[in-house]
């Protein structure tokens, strides 16, 4: 009976991973499809100019979306620490479809005026707001879901599908042009097609999620006042916590940026591709970044979180001027994408744990505030506005700069890392903390979270 139970449970364990995680992809889906499509509808929401000033001005906006990030982060955060994951997590799932809607159905900028991009805008910081909330309570659910010893690999699949979504944008891009679609007719009217595909596909990530099994480290946490779940005021009681959240995000998430949403517009702008060729290497590239988190996450079970941390601050900071450089000369499509897949491999020691290294920051009543907000932030900061502050160099004819920009940021993360105690024993079960029955690993005792 003992069997049949385990079993059991493992079956519903791996069912929330699963559910949850495909209604991660449909959420970031929405998101993602704005800058795999900006090439193409970027003219039919600004007046006419050049390419770069257009581009320009819709990474502004995309930008601008990052602002919500934070003020998502802190109310699904709350939702989720006070009222359950799985509530938090339908809820910002409705929001992101308004948004998707609301741009598949926008008038063009010569058919309303100024009040195409003022439409645009709306959607796009609505959209802001609920995948600011998305990041927080998604790490939270996957790594309270999973089993501590396979921490690791199972909160890899958060960005798994972050950048299956991506692929999936690209793919959609892909079927669109070269089987359906004629580029003159994209940059018309079929860009909207993705955006419609996105509202349609949140009616199954809202089934999904109202089907989920809540953790089991929320519904069984000790008693706790209600007003200190997901509270700001608790929040302030780790400050380290917050810091470490922050440090290391802001090198990740412009890194990710860079090599995922940024570089097709690099590839095209810079390194004079042509936009089908830097589509189907980009493609390709996510694929195999894709196919790398899982890998690095399960490596993190059995090594911890800390080498990978700092393997990818090593390579980033080292690796990422002479990367960028290279990526901008012209030259044989193997070679870009070869460079790009060494890329994704430094980025993948970030990107695979981000989940879970700050999930063992937080205990249960504060994790997914914990991890939302100060993640937001760092992002809205460096991640969203990483495509303008490229291309504004690109326009003073100093391009060089983001480069060592990129490598900068990276190299504040890695300080972070190196500061860092392991924290792969940490128990997301116990609100004290509590860790006094878990043995050392590699000669650390597990970290706990400050008090």
């Amino acid at each position: 009976m003992e069997h049949a139970n385990g079993e059991k449970i493992s079956r519903r364990r791996l069912k929330a991973i699963f559910s949850g995680s495909v209604g991660n992809l449909v959420e970031w889906y929405d998101w993602y499809a704005f800058s795999a499509f900006s090439l193409y509808f970027s003219a039919s929401f600004f007046p006419s100019g050049d390419t770069t000033a257009q581009l320009l001005q819709t990474a502004g906006i995309f930008a601008l979306g990052f602002l919500m990030r934070p003020i998502g982060g802190w109310m699904f955060g709350r939702i989720a620490d006070k009222m359950g994951r799985k509530q938090s997590m339908t809820l910002s799932v409705l929001l992101m479809s308004l948004g998707s809607l609301l741009i598949a159905l926008t008038p063009t900028y010569q058919t309303v005026g100024i009040v195409a991009p003022i439409l645009l805008l709306t959607a796009r910081l609505l959209q802001g707001l609920s995948v600011g909330g998305e990041y927080g309570v998604s790490a939270t659910y996957l790594s309270e879901m999973a089993t501590r010893s396979r921490r690791g690999f199972y909160s890899s699949f958060l960005y798994f599908t972050l950048i299956g979504a991506q692929l999936l944008a690209l793919g959609i891009q892909l079927v669109l042009l070269k089987v359906l679609l004629t580029e003159a007719e994209m940059m018309a009217w079929g860009w909207r097609i993705p955006f419609v595909i996105g509202a349609v596909l949140s009616i199954v990530a809202l089934y999904l999620r109202q089907n989920l099994d809540e953790t089991a480290a929320f519904t069984s946490q000790k008693v706790k006042p209600e007003e200190l779940r997901g509270s700001l005021k608790v929040l302030w009681h780790y400050p380290r916590s917050v810091l470490k959240v922050v440090g290391l995000t802001l090198g990740g998430t412009l890194a990710f940026y860079t090599l995922t949403t940024y570089m097709p517009k690099f590839l095209v702008n810079t390194g004079h591709m042509t936009k089908g060729t830097a589509t189907n290497i980009c493609f390709l590239a996510l694929l195999g970044f894709a196919a790398m988190q899982p890998v690095f996450g399960s490596l993190s079970d059995r090594i911890g979180r800390r080498p990978l941390l700092i393997g990818f601050g090593v390579l980033g900071a080292l690796g990422s001027v002479p990367l960028l450089t290279a990526l901008s000369r012209p030259t044989v499509p193997w070679v870009t994408l070869l460079l790009l897949l060494l890329a994704s491999v430094a980025v993948s020691g970030y990107t695979s744990i981000s989940a879970v290294v700050k999930s063992e920051l937080f205990p249960v009543e504060i994790r997914a505030l914990g991890i939302g907000l100060p993640h937001a932030l760092s992002v809205a900061v460096f991640g969203g506005t990483a495509e303008y502050i490229a291309l504004w160099c690109k326009g003073i004819g100093h391009e060089s700069y983001f480069y060592w920009y990129v490598s900068g940021c990276i190299a504040i993360s890695l300080l972070v890392s190196l500061m860092m105690d392991e924290t792969r024993l940490t128990s997301l079960h116990d609100t004290d903390g509590s860790e006094a029955d878990l043995p050392e690993f590699a000669g650390v005792r597990p970290v706990l979270p400050e008090s």
